[in-house]
């Protein structure tokens, strides 16, 4: 598995957690880093996965 894909999912996770902090405290900078955090972490993800299938993983 390609370090960018576990650093990806890790990405999502802590946008999840921002994104929910954020809607508890009524913060929509906080919110809004979440769901910014979450799609970068994807793009990392899909990276990532596009290196294992190139070196056949």
């Amino acid at each position: 598995m390609d370090k960018d894909r576990i650093a990806g999912s890790a990405k999502v996770v802590k946008g999840k957690i921002k994104e929910a902090v954020g809607k508890v405290v009524s913060d929509a900078k906080l919110e809004t880093e979440g769901k910014a955090d979450q799609f970068e972490g994807r793009v990392q993800n899909a990276v990532g996965g596009l290196k294992d299938t190139l070196k056949g993983k």
